[in-house]
């Protein structure tokens, strides 16, 4: 929180209000309630709600500052209270999630009831619409505009009256006044408490006598309103400020040098380290400020006790009130502003970490953020200016910010390319190829898809298809594919990426980083098109290597591939090695990532599912409920691994024979997968299927076979008859066959697809042994007693050798009892 203002004084009738009227909603529970200062900009509103907080700080459990004025930065400050509420960092769960997480926490009073949030300067009530939290806390909200008036309990912020700016005058001159002289002071101010802190500031200072401060303000007044400035802030405002300027231009002229760069930083904190490390920017205005720490901190400190800066060492960050700001652009011509303007630009592109991928450097970055916008940064050509504002959205990205860093790239490709007048210009294709990861990653599946074939194409025109940029934008072209359910051509064009990639030299961390990626990358293609054996062993070599690499390496690509490996192996057949596996991986997630983190959840539901499999029925329900409960709280109902975890929890209840809430779940989260991915996708097809199995539980058989029938059709058109996906429909087809009585259909078909599957996985494999199992109970039931008996046999010592007697689908063998294929999705 912002430090406590040491001359605050008077204002007592405000702060009772205030106090009165967050006590009147306290009671309120649940409902987004909240307070408001709203006065225009120098009134005092941030510095009233910073007295609240520290006078009524021993009320609270936590009070917590979230600049506001920017509403994509909020959920980034929001995100960044998850640790102090036991929650996962954004690290884990990605800057919307983890505010989301935030804003729930706070409303359940979990781990703390009494809360205060303060939104400073938030700009209107849309802005904090999804932000705001109810529930047992308080929020306190500070706005130049009046609209908050109507939507919550509001409190009129107005300048000092005339007894409050002649104590306040006082208090911070700290040597006796005339009375009548400072009555006449504040009313050629406005009794302004801007304009106040800025006047006695200086009179401190200098021992500058009050009738001198007078006629120095009436002249420079004078002066200003021939000139005809802006309407935005007071004369008086105005007047004082230059008065300041101009004396601590004669006595620290560096200082003014300093203040001038910061005019076109945002308003809010800038980190001192930008100074620091700007030495080796060419910044020519203040290279030799920056360069010498005895001029640069003399410089800061002048700018702190002349009250043109607020210097706050706790946090280490320097803050410029946004009127002050205005009026130092204002006095500047437009070339003066284009240049100081740049050396901001170059300022913050040498203060930021190189690699926006090192999470351990995020909160560099987060500190970096609020100052782009601000800074025009988008309309910089300098290479390493754009190389940083680039690697500011590839943080964003992996942050989780989806919203802010589409905002942010779109921004870049605009300006870049009106500035270079086309859109095939090198810089607006990377930046292209960073929005097509940020819409795929926001679910925008059609538009990504259309931006990364675009930009891929133009790349290879553009770079070459063996530029490091091209690959990688080929690399995220193959999840494009994937999403939209091409998965052959995904394996194609991966594969070829993959033997491109060995044939570039490994001379950065990018192109390592790259082909590790396109190696997870083909292994997920050669899963999703049937081939689990290679996949597995992809995966495999792949763990290897990611566990021996010295650089490019992260944990959640390590958890990622431990996952995977676990997926295919359990995919293979062997249950035992792919619950080991699966337990390992989600250890490791728990441990060095989080219980919460999006990775070690997938890997918990993988768990859950091999668990399954093997018949640990109680572990893997219990499993799967918690894993569908967190997803969806954490990621909202339609994100692709809620809905993978809400299909594992239906199977889950379908095994331990609670039909009813299997299917009740499978109604709910069929529908949603048209709507997600695509009507034809071969996930939407196949989910179908399982939804079939429960309708034909529940005894209406014809729908069931008339689901399937129609699922195996569409599957067969996107992937082959011989794709497993096609298989599994195929195999319950043949089960509602059974049940409606049509008993030669299925045992024809079963036969012929006993063979198929023989043929293409062997004959230990689930799949082949399922349909195996059925096809004796069907030749029993029309007579072939023997072959029957002898099929049955077989299958069971094929289970007996495969050590896996305790499996459901063994138990059902043994039973006489139909083996029911389910589906699980896979991350794509």
């Amino acid at each position: 929180m912002p430090p406590k203002n040491p001359h605050f004084t008077g204002r007592e009738d405000l702060l009772l209000a205030l106090r009165d009227n967050i006590t009147q909603v306290s009671s309120v529970v649940l409902e987004p309630k909240a307070n408001a200062l709203q006065g225009q900009g120098g009134v005092g509103k941030t510095q009233l709600a910073i007295e609240y907080a520290w006078r009524y700080r021993r009320h609270y459990d936590i009070v917590y500052w979230i600049p506001s004025e920017k509403r994509e930065l909020v959920p980034a400050s929001l995100a960044a209270l998850a640790p102090h509420l036991n929650l996962p960092s954004s690290a884990g769960l990605g800057i919307e999630e983890t505010a989301r997480s935030v804003k729930r926490a706070l409303e359940r009073g979990e781990p703390y009831r009494k809360w205060l949030l303060i939104f400073d300067n938030a700009v209107d009530p849309a802005s904090l619409s999804d932000y705001l939290p109810g529930g047992p806390g308080h929020a306190l909200i500070t706005s130049r505009n009046p609209q908050w008036g109507s939507k919550v309990q509001s409190l009129r912020v107005d300048v000092f009256d005339r007894e409050e700016s002649k104590v306040f005058l006082a208090n911070r001159i700290r040597r006796e006044m005339p009375e009548e002289r400072l009555d006449v002071l504040a009313e050629k101010l406005g009794d302004l408490p801007i304009a106040l802190e800025q006047a006695g500031a200086l009179m401190f200072e200098t021992a500058m006598d009050i009738d001198e401060y007078i006629q120095l303000l009436e002249s420079q007044t004078t002066g200003l309103m021939r000139l005809g400035k802006s309407d935005d802030y007071p004369q008086s405002m105005a007047a004082a400020w230059q008065l300041s300027v101009h004396q601590l231009r004669t006595r620290l002229p560096e200082a003014i040098e300093i203040l001038r760069c910061c005019a076109f930083f945002g308003p809010e904190p800038i980190p001192r380290d930008v100074f620091r490390r700007g030495t080796e920017a060419e910044t020519p205005r203040i290279a030799s400020i920056l360069g010498d720490p005895f001029r640069l901190t003399k410089a800061l400190s002048g700018l702190g006790r002349f009250a043109l800066a607020k210097i706050d060492s706790s946090t280490r960050t320097i803050q410029v009130h946004r009127l002050i700001q205005t009026l130092l652009r204002e006095e500047l011509t437009p070339a003066q502003q284009h240049d100081i303007r740049h050396e901001v630009h170059l300022l913050l592109a040498h203060s930021a970490p190189d690699d926006p991928e090192d999470n351990t450097k995020w909160k560099e970055f987060e500190d970096l953020v609020p100052h782009i916008g601000y800074s025009a940064l988008a309309e910089c050509a300098t290479p390493n200016v754009r190389e940083f504002a680039l690697n500011t959205v590839r943080y964003l990205y992996l942050a989780g910010n989806y919203d802010l860093a589409r905002s942010q790239v779109e921004e870049l490709i605009g300006k870049w390319t009106e500035r270079e007048g086309r859109d095939d210009h090198p810089d607006v294709l990377v930046a292209r190829k960073h929005l097509g990861n940020i819409l795929r990653g926001m679910g925008k599946y059609g538009e990504a898809y259309s931006t990364d074939h675009d930009t891929l194409e133009a790349m290879r025109r553009e770079l070459g298809a063996d530029h490091s940029e091209t690959l990688w934008a080929t690399n995220s072209y193959g999840s494009t594919l994937r999403v939209a359910g091409e998965f052959q051509r995904a394996r194609e064009q991966d594969s070829e990426l993959l033997r491109t990639y060995h044939n570039v030299p490994a001379t950065d961390v990018k192109i390592i980083r790259g082909v590790f990626r396109a190696r997870h990358n083909l292994a997920i293609d050669h899963s999703l098109t049937g081939d689990y054996l290679t996949a597995r062993d992809m995966y495999q070599v792949l763990w290897r290597d990611l566990s021996t690499a010295r650089e490019g390496v992260n944990p959640s690509m390590v958890l990622s591939t431990w996952s995977a490996l676990s997926r295919a192996v359990r995919l293979c057949g062997d249950y035992d090695m792919a619950v080991d596996l699966a337990q390992e991986a989600f250890d490791y997630g728990r441990q060095q990532l989080s219980r919460d983190n999006h990775g070690t959840l997938v890997a918990a539901k993988d768990l859950s599912i091999a668990q399954r499999r093997r018949g640990d029925i109680n572990e893997a329900l219990e499993l799967a409920d918690m894993t569908y409960t967190r997803l969806k709280h954490l990621f909202g109902e339609q994100h692709p691994d809620a809905m993978a975890a809400c299909v594992n929890l239906s199977n889950a209840h379908r095994v331990k024979g609670n039909l009813d809430e299997a299917y009740r779940l499978a109604l709910e989260i069929t529908p949603r997968y048209p709507e997600v991915f695509d009507p034809d996708h071969p996930f939407t097809h196949v989910i179908s299927s399982n939804l079939a199995v429960l309708i034909r539980l529940r005894g209406d058989a014809a729908r069931a076979r008339d689901i399937n029938q129609s699922a195996a059709e569409a599957l067969a058109a996107r992937l082959g008859w011989d794709h497993d996906y096609t298989l599994t429909c195929l195999i319950n087809l043949h089960s509602d066959l059974s049940a409606l009585g049509e008993l030669e259909e299925a045992v024809k078909g079963g036969r012929e697809l006993y063979q198929r599957l023989s043929a293409l996985f062997g004959d230990d494999h689930f799949m082949t042994l399922s349909c195996a199992a059925n096809l004796a109970l069907d030749l029993r039931a029309v007579g072939d007693t023997a072959e029957a008996d002898t099929l049955k046999k077989e299958i069971l010592l094929r289970y007996q050798d495969l050590g896996g007697m305790g499996q459901p689908d063994a138990l059902a063998t043994v039973n006489d009892e139909r083996i029911n294929t389910d589906f699980d999705p896979q991350p794509l």
